[in-house]
């Protein structure tokens, strides 16, 4: 089945939410332009994935897709089916498009076995042949201690030693390590790249289009929840300022995300109606325009909204969320040791005098850039790089099998 065109299979683990999504999307973008011949293939179970535009040469399979409830349990998002059945139809169809696209590399995001071990049998099928098994880990995953008791539930450390070949850590090596404090095997650590973070840039030929101005020629603070799901308190802290300031603030232009709850975006709507300053936005697919033209960024910690703050480099306030993973608190901090950004611990809502100070004094911080961190943004250069090599590695190994046979 395999073409001479190089192919990539990245599997996407979304529930809910955005984040792994655009992760996948900006590999993926960025390698078919390194790559003139490659191809991509994205597995997703996204509901919004057909929003976003995607490159040439680069498309989606649209996997039923589940959502997650707050007892930690999954249950499909459209299907009248049960939750295990759902799975069986997830399973299929990721090891079936595995088999017919016979990629030269598989990149598996975050989750290392898929929802439910989805994925196991797609790894333990790909594992006896010429692909490349690559799993892909954001800088943070969650408290060391929670998540090697998430992994050992899920039998997760046999495929990090015996599946995986290579192990992708998108963020720089000495600011944050994802597997630190898990008494990971040396075998499986040998397998960790460090990329660096993951650049964003102004989607192509958005140079040539006028510049978002939301508010005219005044500047203005952007918030952003990221997808919206888990983002009502931060959005409504930064309204409950407004409502309540006693000093001058920038306008405020606030993106609620797709997956915010409808009852809460016709509230925040209603209450942005009476305030000159501030404006709802309902939904993007490309909110770097946004993001460039901003005089600062207001976010909750996830990891692409890191990587845009420092990619844009704006004054950034972060007020990330503990629950149901500290991942975006651990991110927060560790940014604000290193001078990147500033913090305000979502345990202060709903203060408004807090978040009023804040927003004030934000547009005079310092940039990202004045913390003088090199080489954070190189995360897209390195993969390139890394699948450049395993291109190469990967001809040598069929002619060399072509010269036995004769």
């Amino acid at each position: 089945m395999r073409s001479n065109s190089p192919k990539i299979l990245i599997y996407s683990h979304d529930s809910f939410g955005l984040g792994h999504l655009r992760r996948c999307r900006a590999i993926a973008h960025s390698l078919v332009g390194t790559f003139d011949t490659l191809s991509v293939l994205i597995l997703s179970g996204s509901p919004i994935i057909g929003s976003f535009e995607f490159r040439s040469r680069v498309d989606f399979v649209r996997i039923p897709g589940v959502i997650k409830l707050r007892d930690g349990e999954y249950t499909p998002l459209s299907l009248h089916l049960n939750i295990d059945h759902t799975l069986a139809i997830r399973s299929s169809i990721i090891e079936h498009t595995a088999e017919v696209f016979a990629p030269d590399i598989f990149i598996v995001d975050k989750e290392p076995l898929g929802l439910r071990g989805e994925v196991l049998g797609t790894l333990e099928a790909l594992k006896n042949t010429d692909t490349r098994l690559v799993l892909g880990l954001r800088d943070v995953m969650d408290d060391p201690d929670i998540l090697k008791q998430e992994w050992d539930r899920k039998n997760v450390f046999p495929a990090l030693k015996d599946l995986y070949d290579e192990i992708w850590v998108y963020g720089p090596e000495g600011v944050c390590n994802p597997l630190e404090g898990m008494d990971v095997p040396q075998v499986v650590l040998d397998k960790v790249r460090y990329t660096g973070y993951l650049r964003r840039d102004l989607p192509e030929g958005a140079e040539h289009l006028p510049k978002p101005a939301p508010f005219g020629d005044e500047p203005y603070i952007l918030v952003t929840p990221g997808g919206g799901g888990d983002g009502v308190e931060m959005v409504d802290w930064v309204m409950r300022a407004y409502e309540a300031r006693k000093r001058p603030l920038f306008p405020a232009l606030i993106i609620l995300g797709p997956f915010m709850p409808a009852a809460h975006v016709a509230h925040f709507t209603e209450r942005a109606e009476n305030l000159r300053d501030v404006s709802i936005l309902r939904f993007t697919p490309q909110i770097e325009p946004y993001l460039a033209n901003a005089t600062a960024i207001v976010g909750m910690g996830g990891y692409n909204t890191f990587c845009e703050i420092l990619s844009f480099d704006k004054p950034t306030l972060m007020v990330p969320r503990i629950i149901p993973r500290r991942e975006q608190a651990i991110r927060a901090d560790r940014a604000e040791q290193s001078g990147i950004l500033t913090v305000l611990p979502i345990e202060r809502y709903p203060n408004p005098g807090l978040m009023a100070d804040a927003l004030a004094s934000l547009p005079k911080n310092p940039k990202p850039s004045s913390a003088g961190i090199e080489n954070l943004l190189g995360g897209l250069d390195i993969i390139g790089a890394r699948v450049g090599e395993i291109f190469r590695e990967n001809r040598t190994a069929r002619i060399d099998a072509k010269r036995a046979v004769l």
